[in-house]
């Protein structure tokens, strides 16, 4: 994992979102390093996925600033080559995978490169989806079937694939282990973790899977009073005395999965 003392991938200073009279985010400062697994955790409605939202360009703060690889995300047009050139350098996994019904698993993964390379041949295209549908942890065989025809686990590796069809660098994920059973989730967040050091990937992870955060996370960052509260390891987090973060990761769910974790160790030890 990056240092604080490097350039960080994704920095955000002042932000402030709004939506009508209901401030969501006010004064947001977070920098997020080359090669870690950033988790970000919050109450509901605190503004994990406008965060989110806020950094791929889908959300306009009304203040602050964003970067991603040191380019502006909110000084810029849509159609900016320098933006488009950031965007071909990230991929996303919405919740519940977001994967067009009407398409195969294998058309869903090939439309990133159709939207950023067109003149791309067809046979390459498929190829390459085939390649990140096995890497991902699908069967072979799951590239002509539909969305309707996979299990919640499947639908979610499929998103995965689609994120990693343009061979990102920063790969953002949004409650992916939301719906699926504990070895399910625990699947995923395994197969996440290879993923992300395999490829060296720097991973922006939103979830309220306390498993997933003691299981893949270098940092975590707590949203909390409309701004980031605190960024840490856990260990660091359990240190302070905020209410919520206490609530959150020394209630009695907390204390199992920090067992859990701690039980690891000391056997692997």
């Amino acid at each position: 994992m990056s240092t604080s003392a490097e350039t960080p991938i994704i920095s955000i200073r002042g932000l402030v979102n709004r939506f009508g009279d209901q401030t969501v985010h006010d004064g947001l400062d977070l920098d997020v390093y080359r090669g870690e697994v950033l988790g970000v955790v919050g109450g509901s409605g605190t503004g994990k996925s406008v965060l989110m939202r806020s950094i791929i360009g889908l959300q306009q703060p009304q203040a602050g600033s964003i970067t991603v690889f040191g380019q502006s995300m909110l000084d810029c047009e849509a159609t900016d080559p320098e933006l488009l050139a950031v965007k071909k350098r990230w991929g996303i996994l919405f919740q519940n995978g977001a994967l067009f019904s009407t398409l195969t698993v294998s058309e869903n993964v090939q439309v990133p490169l159709r939207e950023y390379y067109p003149e791309m041949p067809a046979h390459l295209r498929a190829e390459i989806a085939a390649y990140k549908i096995l890497m991902t942890g699908l069967p072979e065989n799951a590239g002509p079937k539909f969305p309707s025809e996979l299990s919640g686990g499947m639908r979610k590796r499929a998103g995965l694939a689609r994120a990693l069809a343009l061979d990102p660098a920063l790969l953002f994920l949004d409650e992916p282990t939301a719906g699926l059973d504990p070895i399910g989730a625990a699947a995923f967040d395994e197969q996440t973790r290879e993923l992300q050091q395999t490829l060296g990937l720097t991973v922006f992870l939103i979830t309220h899977d306390l498993d997933t955060l003691h299981a893949i996370c270098d940092r975590v960052a707590v949203i909390a009073d409309k701004r980031v509260i605190a960024v840490g390891t856990i260990d660091e987090l359990l240190a302070l005395d905020h209410p919520w973060i206490q609530d959150y990761f020394n209630g009695p769910r907390g204390r199992i999965a920090h067992g859990m974790v701690t039980s690891d160790r000391e056997v692997t030890a």
